[in-house]
């Protein structure tokens, strides 16, 4: 059976200007998961990464320190279909007035926020006024997983390094959870943690989701949420 290891990217720039790219810890936490896969791959044979920049730079500082501890990697492959949702327009969707109650601190207020950004965007009543709908979001994070199982020998092993919303819609997809359950998923997604789903003659089956033990035990202080 060939293997496809679903990365979600290491931490990013949250609250700042250019959340897009990872904050240190984010590097680190690239580089400890990049050194954990070596003790756990014989081979890489296919990296692909979305287009954005904090995945990129996840797959930048894991590969570093595959090839480092000597086990080379392909170059990625980009595939824009890996990328996460518009959270800034799903945010603007809701009531202008709606401010997330009365959280103390900056991280909180916006996950209560953006979680109900989230459960307006799948709730299948407003489809039509976002530029990307939740099941057109879903079909292209599994055309992506659908692509990269098409074009990977058998046997091999992918690693593909995204955000937690593709992995979300691919395992929505493979355990036919309901819609309104679907991004429960999400918010205990560790960044740098690993979802492994195996390509077998019968299509994709998910084998482990979230998989964040690289982190566990002396690391602990790595594992972040976003």
């Amino acid at each position: 059976m060939s293997a496809v290891y679903l990365i979600r990217h290491g931490q990013a720039s949250f609250g700042q200007e250019d959340y897009d790219r990872l904050s240190e810890r984010g590097h680190l936490q690239a580089q400890v998961l990049g050194a954990a896969l070596r003790g756990r791959l014989a081979r890489v044979d296919l990296v692909a990464t979305g287009s954005q920049r904090r995945h990129q730079e996840t797959a930048a500082a894991c590969l570093a320190e595959l090839q480092r501890l000597g086990a080379p990697a392909p170059a990625p492959r980009v595939m824009a279909a890996l990328d996460e949702i518009d959270h800034t327009e799903l945010l603007t969707r809701l009531d202008p007035g709606d401010t997330g109650g009365a959280a103390t601190d900056l991280g909180r207020a916006f996950q209560a926020l953006f979680a109900r950004a989230v459960a307006r965007w799948t709730d299948g009543a407003h489809d039509a006024e976002y530029s990307e709908s939740w099941p057109a979001f879903r079909r292209r994070s599994v055309a992506a997983l659908d692509e990269i199982a098409r074009v990977l020998a058998r046997g091999a092993t992918a690693l593909v390094f995204t955000s937690g919303g593709p992995i979300t819609a691919i395992c929505q997809h493979l355990l036919g959870t309901p819609d309104r359950e679907a991004f429960r998923l999400t918010w205990a997604l560790v960044n740098a943690g690993v979802t492994k789903v195996l390509l077998t003659s019968r299509g994709p089956v998910l084998s482990t989701v979230n998989d964040h033990a690289h982190f566990e035990g002396e690391r602990r202080e790595l594992i972040t949420y976003r």
